[in-house]
């Protein structure tokens, strides 16, 4: 099973290649387009793209960096390091959407509002598309490995193309004397940058802090109920690491078991939990009843 979850990561850092890629791409084209068009959303939404491009390589670096083996320093392994580089990567984007809200605010403030030229909309449409092909791809990607981190970037992703949608509205609004909408885009680009980021941040500390699923829980407490020979669940926790679950359960048995006995329904729950839940992990502890 291990080195199934380590050529998952492999996959993972897949996804994170191609929204580098897309990104890149994607900010040169909307930053040369928003300031040769003059259009502030645009050039908010480019903005937003460059930090994605970071916080992409971010994701990359954790995934990696969730390769390495067990050591003296971590003998649980580095599996987290995905979930610390979605932290790292709301950070970045939180800090880009309220530069982007600040120039917003300030430009409609200081009234110097226009109409940008229509090449900016079309752009915008344009890479909404790009990025919701993006994230079909890397939502696919996550669900299959199971990975918080991809998940984060596709999520990233989606948000990224109702952002250019957003900003295309806008700059088409702006054409028919609502010059102030492609500023107000601007800014609600850069609300839309600084709650995904909140979101990933908040999952991010979620995990690290050992937060866990209660569903999923509840779900893995009925299936050791299941198991033949458990009487009944005392207690059960489960954390993550990255991509993968550990669970904690303490079960009840007969009084009447021998060690033998006890050790062989401790390993049946192990086994089911692992292969119908898929699930990395299991520590099961007995009490008679």
């Amino acid at each position: 099973m291990e080195k199934q979850k380590y050529a998952d990561l492999k996959i993972g850092e897949r996804a994170a290649i191609v929204s580098i890629i897309a990104y890149i791409i994607l900010s040169i084209i909307k930053l040369f387009i928003g300031y040769t068009a003059n259009s502030e959303a645009l050039k908010a939404d480019g903005l937003n793209n460059t930090t994605d491009i970071i916080a992409s390589a971010a994701v990359l670096i954790g995934l990696k960096w969730s390769q390495k083996p067990a050591d003296n320093d971590h003998p649980y392994g580095h599996w987290k390091a995905e979930t610390i580089a979605s932290l790292v990567a709301s950070f970045i984007m939180m800090a880009v959407g309220i530069q982007v809200l600040i120039g917003a605010v300030t430009t409609v403030i200081e009234g110097k509002q226009h109409a940008p030229d229509m090449i900016s909309a079309w752009t915008g449409i344009f890479s909404a598309a790009a990025m919701f092909f993006v994230y079909r791809y890397n939502k696919k990607i996550a669900e299959r490995i199971n990975s918080h981190a991809v998940m984060a970037a596709a999520k990233d992703n989606l948000s990224d193309a109702w952002v250019s949608i957003g900003t295309a509205v806008g700059i088409i609004g702006s054409q028919f004397n609502l010059t102030w909408l492609d500023p107000v885009a601007a800014a609600v680009v850069g609300f839309l940058i600084c709650k995904t980021a909140w979101d990933i941040f908040r999952e991010s500390t979620h995990y690290l802090t050992d937060g866990y699923d209660e569903k999923k829980l509840k779900t893995y407490h009925d299936s050791v109920l299941d198991v033949y020979g458990v009487k009944g669940v005392k207690d059960i926790r489960a954390r993550s690491y990255g991509n993968n679950t550990v669970v904690d359960v303490v079960i009840l048995v007969s009084s009447t078991l021998d060690i033998s006995g006890a050790h062989d329904i401790s390993t049946r729950v192990e086994d089911y939990l692992k292969g119908t839940h898929d699930i990395y992990d299991v520590h099961v502890h007995v009490e008679p009843n």
